[in-house]
């Protein structure tokens, strides 16, 4: 039984959840609901022993009956250090230092920068051979134990770490919104999966991604049991969230420039190879000035690798015929010339960024593409920061730590980050990923808006053509790493 005995519990001095009072018995399949900054990560952490309550009580099974699958759904918490900063996957292929599937499930992965293997002493292989044969199957990622973990697709790596937890045979397995990021077919995989395991199971997920073992569902308002619900379910999904756009903040915000450009981004019979694997094979797209697009297909269809060639991140860019605003790449222009134009926001921008900032510090940023702020503000610095968190409603979080914030606020306050500097292109790489309905609404009639009243250049990427916004007016579609459509 898991039992919240009037429980509160803090982030710094901010209130998160109050007063919890309920109980569950196993075995159980439940999902958490609510909106952004409701609580729903926190209670999930509190049932992990990752956070206590500064009043109440707890009562639950043992620790090491509980397992939190990573957050991040990466691998990079448990191979050290290689895995740390995102550009790695780039060279990952090439350099063959990132361990396989098996090893790591088996805790055979070998210290990063090791030359000679035979002098790294292994421990014992962690579980039987047959165990993590029959796990593997379960979770369908049998074909993939060989694979490096750096060549996972999305959906291949939650598949994974749902693998690496049940091998530890918990009790209780917690899931923090795990079908976000997820291509359609992923995620109907993934929910038959848990539909199958015969563990309980606490999953934080939106209305429309809830697995049918589903028993009932926990609503968070404010921190608060707001109600339980039992099936059927019914329409769970939220009103929108109305957009009332200031206009008259717009030209101090986002004052009028004469962009200089006609070709934002262009590349001619893209080609990017890992080894034998063609992330990106005869790929051709330009984007014009002023042009809306949504960049969409499958996980693991090589959006990823187009969008760092595009940020200048990827150093295959010189092995390719690229044009980014209007000159040729590898002419001269450094990195930071073409990264202040680009306003840009991904999920793993959002996984690497430091959480020890103020929310007006991480803003503020933006205007140096820094992954956090190294210098002190001048005052029209932060001026222009606090005018923006005004703009997106956020001014009450202003002197917060990033962490002490939700995923959703989080992700809310690193959008205004990539507008701050008032960029002609912005490259928005599934931006409402783990917002709440409300906010997604409100985050698409925003940016609509504004590329709309400022006549910015828009490159969007989503799972749900729900989520795109009506200025987008043309498509590209990539299905490893060809272009299927594009107009």
């Amino acid at each position: 039984m898991i039992q919240f005995h009037k429980v509160s519990i803090k982030k710094g001095d901010q209130l998160i959840l109050s007063e919890l009072d309920f109980q569950i018995e196993f075995p159980f399949k439940i999902a958490i609901a609510g909106e952004n900054g409701s609580g729903k990560s926190t209670l999930l952490d509190a049932i992990a022993g990752k956070i206590f309550p500064f009043q109440g009580k707890i009562e639950k099974p043992h620790y090491s009956e509980i397992l939190l699958v990573p957050r991040d759904y990466s691998f990079n918490r448990m191979v050290g250090a290689a895995y740390q900063y995102y550009q790695q996957r780039y060279s990952a292929y090439d350099s063959e230092i990132g361990p396989t599937l098996w090893e790591v499930l088996q805790n055979q992965a070998k210290p990063v920068g090791t030359v000679d293997e035979k002098s790294v002493e292994l421990p014992s292989l962690q579980y039987e051979p047959d165990w993590v044969d029959e796990i593997a199957e379960l979770m369908n990622v049998s074909h993939l134990l060989q694979r490096k973990i750096t060549s996972l697709s999305n959906g291949e790596t939650r598949r994974s770490l749902i693998a690496w937890a049940l091998l530890q045979k918990p009790k209780l397995l917690l899931l923090d919104n795990p079908f976000t990021g997820l291509d359609t077919a992923s995620k109907e995989l993934l929910k038959e999966i848990i539909n199958k395991l015969d563990v309980s199971i606490l999953l934080v997920a939106g209305a429309n991604d809830l697995p049918d073992s589903i028993e009932s569902i926990l609503i968070l308002k404010d921190g608060r049991l707001a109600q339980t619900l039992t099936p059927p379910f019914g329409d769970l999904q939220q009103e929108e969230r109305s957009l009332n756009i200031d206009h008259d903040q717009l030209p101090s915000l986002f004052p009028e420039t004469e962009e200089d450009f006609e070709v934002a981004f262009s590349i001619k019979n893209g080609l990017v190879k890992y080894g034998e694997k063609k992330a990106l094979d005869g790929v051709n797209w330009v984007v014009k000035n002023g042009e809306c697009w949504a960049l969409m297909g499958p996980n693991g269809s090589g959006k990823t690798t187009l969008l760092s060639l595009l940020t200048a991140d990827n150093p295959k860019a010189y092995q390719n015929d690229i044009v980014l605003f209007d000159k040729k790449r590898g002419t001269g222009e450094s990195i930071w010339d073409i990264k202040k134009k680009i306003g840009f926001v991904s999920p793993e921008l959002h996984l690497f960024f430091p959480k020890n900032s103020t929310v007006l510090k991480v803003v503020a940023s933006g205007l140096f593409d820094s992954i956090g702020l190294y210098r002190k503000l001048k005052p029209e610095e932060e001026t222009k920061a606090a005018g923006l968190l005004k703009f997106f409603d956020l001014s009450h979080l202003s002197d917060r730590l990033l962490s002490h914030l939700s995923t959703g606020e989080q992700r809310l306050v690193l959008l205004a980050r990539a507008l701050i500097k008032n960029p002609p292109i912005l490259l928005l790489d599934e931006p409402c990923q783990n917002l709440d309905y409300q906010h997604m609404v409100y985050f698409r009639n925003l940016i609509n808006e504004l590329v709309t009243s400022l006549n910015k250049t828009l490159i969007y990427v989503t799972h749900n053509p729900e989520e795109i916004p009506t200025a987008i007016n043309k498509t590209i579609y990539l299905e490893n790493g060809k272009v299927i459509k594009c107009d």
